[in-house]
Formats: structure tokens, sequence, C-alpha cells
């Protein structure tokens, strides 16, 4: 392991010394571009650029002159933002991790780089994706361990951030693409709720479930990021400790032994520091659950490329191609019926979190960690649920296995209750981290 490939950075520091003018915007561009330079080619988490250092001189001259005085800049004023290539941005081409020729996915900007550019930030530049964020992985490596995968399909965004490339970066989670990357590379990582940011401008894989979220070091530093890009966000004290659910049964037990030890572990910490821990069976019908979601993203996923698929079929990499496939065998009753599943589940949770008392759920963010090799982007049955259900989750970094690979404690709020996820996961981040 190279060491000083792994040095994520705070993003409530980095924004507030940036609006106090320490560094300089042309300092910090300078600095950022050198590191990405020599850091990059090495894990591979940008899309390569010809011209990002000109780009960004320019654009931080612009956002200079257009904020002088300190008193008046944004939240996030200079910040370096890596972004998901299929989340578009004025400016620069989006693959979405594709051989497609260039302009074929085109389009507005995306309302979350309009939001983030509105706060202050500046582009980076876009981040690897597996192919049309699917299966199909990129050539991003795991800062922690090269040789191993960051995990997908937002793996450049969860790699920038490990490495300290940038202190914020912008992903999407349909299934586990934001949770497990985040684990898998050390980093927080949060999926708000289910629709919490618009997606326009966001190339679609299945509509039901695309969720953007956001990579950064702490707790802190994902508070700030979703206060910018949530809907309508309304922060709430700290408040009571929280109750925390454990949901036993079929679920759990796709973890393997090495997550399971860690996740207990972190139960007796937590349990240890006076907060209340209660085990409620959960998901008996796991197996159902994921067959019934795969319905779902299937066939949305081949509606979604129906298009371009016609057009391009030959370029798609071969993991696309047979999501597509199975998709295109789909029928639309039986993704009608899965989406009725998911309702009827939704009931059935809340109503269980609701007898226990529970506040905040508990599970590994992964089933172990970080799978050697490149050739798979890791399993995201650990996210799997909380994304059918639509419910805002995050990773907290929570010890490692003993080959020194990162591994992390998912916390999954109630749908709509992402200001409370946050502000009592800061309750689980002092204790896990004794800070």
């Amino acid at each position: 392991m190279e060491e000083p490939l792994v040095r994520p950075t705070s993003l409530t520091r980095e924004a507030a010394g940036l609006r106090a003018g320490t560094p300089g915007l042309p300092e910090y561009v300078d600095r950022l571009c050198a590191l990405v330079e020599r850091v990059d080619p090495l894990i591979h988490a940008f899309v390569p650029e010809p011209g990002r250092h000109g780009r960004l001189r320019a654009q931080a001259r612009e956002l200079a002159a257009r904020y002088p005085a300190p008193a008046g800049r944004p939240p996030l004023y200079g910040v370096a933002v890596g972004v998901k290539d299929i989340v578009r941005v004025d400016g620069l081409p989006t693959h979405g991790g594709s051989a497609l020729p260039p302009g074929v996915l085109a389009g507005p900007q995306a309302a979350v780089v309009d939001r983030l550019r509105a706060a202050g930030a500046l582009v980076a530049g876009k981040t690897v994706t597996a192919e049309f964020a699917a299966t199909a992985p990129g050539p991003t490596r795991n800062p922690h361990h090269p040789g191993h995968t960051p995990g997908g399909s937002s793996s450049g965004s969860a790699a920038a951030v490990a490495a300290g490339l940038v202190p914020l970066a912008v992903g999407t989670q349909t299934v586990g693409s934001v949770i497990r990357p985040a684990a898998y590379c050390g980093v927080v990582g949060f999926r708000p709720t289910y629709g919490r940011i618009p997606v326009d401008g966001v190339i679609p894989n299945a509509p039901s479930l695309d969720t953007l979220g956001v990579f950064t070091a702490d707790l802190a530093g994902a508070a700030l990021a979703a206060s910018v890009l949530c809907d309508d966000w309304r922060p709430v004290a700290e408040g009571p400790e929280p109750v925390l659910g454990v949901p036993d049964g079929p679920y759990l037990e796709r973890a393997e032994p090495a997550a399971l030890r860690a996740f207990e572990e972190q139960l007796e910490r937590l349990a240890a520091a006076g907060l209340a821990v209660r085990r409620v069976g959960l998901f008996p019908d796991f197996a159902e659950l994921v067959r019934q979601l795969q319905f779902v993203n299937r066939f949305e996923l081949a509606r979604s490329h129906a298009d371009w698929f016609a057009r391009f079929g030959g370029l798609y990499r071969p993991e696309t191609v047979a999501g597509i496939r199975v998709g295109q065998a789909v029928a639309a009753e039986d993704r009608a019926a899965a989406l009725r599943f998911r309702e009827r589940l939704r009931d059935r949770v809340a109503a269980a979190g609701a007898a226990a008392g529970v506040d905040l759920w508990l599970a590994p963010s992964a089933t172990g960690g970080a799978p050697e090799g490149l050739h798979s982007t890791g399993d995201g049955a650990m996210s799997l649920p909380w994304s059918f259900l639509g419910r805002p989750a995050l990773s907290l970094p929570a010890g490692r296995t003993r080959e020194g690979l990162p591994l992390g404690l998912q916390v999954v709020g109630a749908a709509g209750g992402d200001e409370r996820l946050l502000a009592q996961a800061a309750v689980l981040e002092r204790v896990l981290t004794g800070r």
C-alpha cells in the first residue's frame, strides 16, 4: 500500500479556508492540478481531461471577481468537486464510462451541478463510473490497496475523496453505488431519500431507484454538502441519543464472517457508550425482495437505453448488454407488481421500526472488504433493501479487515428524515472514532 494515496481532506475546513482566502484560489487550483497530475495516474479516479488546469484557472478568476469580499462568499466558494461521469456538466463531455460517440449523451447541465456552481464550487472534473452506472467496471483502483476494486458504480468519486484529490464528490446509487464504494475506500458516503436531490441532467439507470449522493471525509462534510444539494434542507439539533435497530435474519446473513465480526464489535462499542441496540427480525423474504428489485432495475435499465442500445448496441460492454437483455424480457406487469410489493414492504418495515422504537437501522455497508482485482465492483446486497425502499442511508468508516481493507457501518434513517439521520449519526461517529 502506498500511504500517500490515502489522505482525505475535510470539506468543512477546506471550504472555510477558501472563503477566508487561505489559500487564494490561484494557489488552490495550482495545488489541486499538481496533485491530480501526480496521483491520478496511480488510481484513475478522474476521466482524463486535456486543459484541466487552464479551465480551472479561468473559472477561479471568474469566481474571485464575482465574490471579492470574504463575507459575501457562498458556502462552497472555490471548493473542488468531482462529478460522476453520468452527470452532465456544461463544458465537459459526458461519456458515462462508455465507448459511445462523443455528443450522443449530451444534454442540459444537471440540476445538481447548477446547485454546486451556485454555491461557489469548481468542478474539478468528471470521475470514472462503471459503464452507465451499471456493473461493467472502469479503471479506477482502490487508494488503500490499488490491487483491489474501489467499488462501483461511483468508483472514481469515492477514490478521489479517499486520495484527497477533492474534498467532495458526487455519485449516484441505484442499488449500492454510493454506500459500497464509500465503505471500500474508507470515506463517508451519503445517499439521501429518493428524490431529495433532483436527477435532471443525469443519465438514467433505473428511474424508480436512481438517487444522487455525495462522498466526503467525514460526517460534517456530508451535512454541509446535503444542505446545499437537497431540496428544502432544514437542519435539526442532534437531540436525544437514537435507538438503534439491527435487522436480524437472511439479510444480515449475506455479509461475510469478517464483516459480521466487525459489525458485532461496533454494536458492542455503541452499547457500551450507552446507546440502546435492539434486534428486530426484518426482511425474512430477502431473496424475494432481491428478485422484485431486479424486475424494476432491469426493466427500467432496458427502457432507459432503448434508443441508444438500438443504435449503438455493438459498443456496449458485455456486462451491460446482459443486463439490458434481461430487462427486455421483463414484462411491464412484473415491474408494476414489483412496485406494489415495494409499497407493502415500506409499510411492513415502518411498522416493525415503530413497534421496536427504532430511530436508526444499522448494518454493514458492504458484505466485506473490497474484493481483489478490478473485474468486479463488489456485492451491493447490504444496500439493496434500503435503496429499494428509497430511505436515506450513509456509510461511516468503521474498522478494517485483517488485510487492512476498510469497512463501513451503514446507518439508515426514515424516508424524508435526512436531517435527523445526519444529526443522530454524529453520535455514532464520535463513538466509533473517539473524537
